[in-house]
């Protein structure tokens, strides 16, 4: 959420994986638009796999077709979002939300916190869940230490109910995984699933 083209994680995959294309597009917060924004860059590229963090796990999940990877996937967030649609039908309830999720300067996701928007994350999150491929190749990445659990937002039993307890690694770090995590895990998993010599 917030995300986007300066994002931390794909611009270190992009400097630690120079023998790999990595693209990174900066979506719209509402689901719908950047569904449709994100089908039209997937006919546009063909990439040989998705690589989806945070609440960008659910919109990676609806490609199909395509392995998986994820760090801290947010499959609780879409229900969050939603009940947050009712603080957003208050202007004070918009500064809130606004205040507390501010937008980071650069290339990053506009999040729009209107009722509008977040009423179609409960619907985009069970389409997500739908997508889920049989015999897809899906396998996450969760910081023991992400304050996101506390919450619901993140929720490592709720993985294991979709995809099963053999399809992630827990790393002992945050939310936002740091450098040495991506160095020592994500990117040897990205290329062992590209197949990719090390």
């Amino acid at each position: 959420m917030g995300g986007g083209g300066d994002s931390r994680i794909p611009n270190h995959l992009r400097v630690h994986m120079e023998d790999v294309r990595v693209v990174i597009r900066t979506y719209d917060f509402d689901p719908e638009i950047g569904r449709a924004q994100i089908a039209s860059w997937v006919e546009e590229l063909r990439p040989d796999l998705i690589v989806g963090e945070s609440l960008g796990a659910i919109q990676a999940l609806r490609i199909q077709g395509i392995p998986h990877l994820f760090v801290s996937p947010s499959l609780g967030a879409p229900e969050s979002l939603y009940g947050a649609a009712r603080v957003a039908r208050f202007a004070l309830g918009r500064w809130y939300l606004h205040h507390r999720f501010p937008v980071k300067e650069g290339d990053r996701q506009e999040l729009k916190f209107t009722r509008e928007v977040l009423l179609k994350y409960k619907a985009h999150g069970e389409a997500a869940v739908a997508s889920i491929e049989p015999g897809g190749y899906y396998y996450a990445f969760f910081g023991i230490h992400d304050h996101y659990k506390a919450s619901g937002v993140v929720r490592v039993d709720l993985w294991e109910k979709y995809f099963g307890p053999k399809t992630y690694t827990e790393y002992d770090g945050t939310h936002f995984m740091e450098p040495a995590y991506i160095n020592s895990l994500l990117i040897p998993k990205i290329r062992e699933v590209l197949g990719l010599e090390k």
